[in-house]
């Protein structure tokens, strides 16, 4: 199996999701929330795709890439969730850098916001995304799909209906 930056990204939001999308049960195309995201994403920087690269890295995609300057953008709607963003961005840097590219950074950027953060990689990091691998290993293969984390993150959710159907 392949551990990608989606997949480090829920794990730090609800196990549940990440279990269905890992095994192929995808909402995202239902969800308004993730189309403005993706919206916002496309059409926030329209110059950035002359100016930085896309790559694709062990079965993770980073959308802008400045490799002058060594940093990886991430442009997200809302800071809501701001903790799995950053790992998400720290797991781009350790992709990067198990891949030969030192000294990455990361920019997460919330255009709607006007805010920005930095985003670096310490080796404490690493351990911790080692282990997280890991256990996003166990949780999506499990023969279960983990229960629902009834946050209040659930309401805006692509999955929110299968979820909650029998409420």
């Amino acid at each position: 199996m392949t551990i990608n930056a989606t997949l480090i990204n829920l794990y730090h939001i609800c196990k549940r999701e990440l279990w269905l999308h890992a095994n192929g049960i995808r909402m995202e195309h239902t969800s308004d929330t993730v189309a403005e995201g993706k919206l916002i994403g496309e059409t926030t920087y329209p110059q950035r795709a002359e100016k930085y690269t896309e790559i694709e890295i062990a079965g993770s995609k980073i959308d802008f890439y400045d490799a002058k300057n060594k940093v990886v953008h991430e442009i997200k709607k809302s800071d809501k969730t701001e903790e799995a963003h950053e790992w998400q961005v720290k797991y781009y840097i350790w992709l990067l850098q198990q891949n030969g590219i030192e000294g990455a950074t990361g920019i997460l950027e919330y255009p709607k916001l006007r805010q920005t953060t930095t985003v670096t990689l310490t080796t404490l990091d690493e351990t911790y995304l080692l282990k997280a691998s890991e256990q996003i290993k166990a949780i999506v293969e499990g023969e279960t799909c983990p229960p629902v984390i009834n946050s209040k993150i659930c309401k805006t959710c692509s999955y929110y209906d299968f979820c909650y159907i029998n409420d």
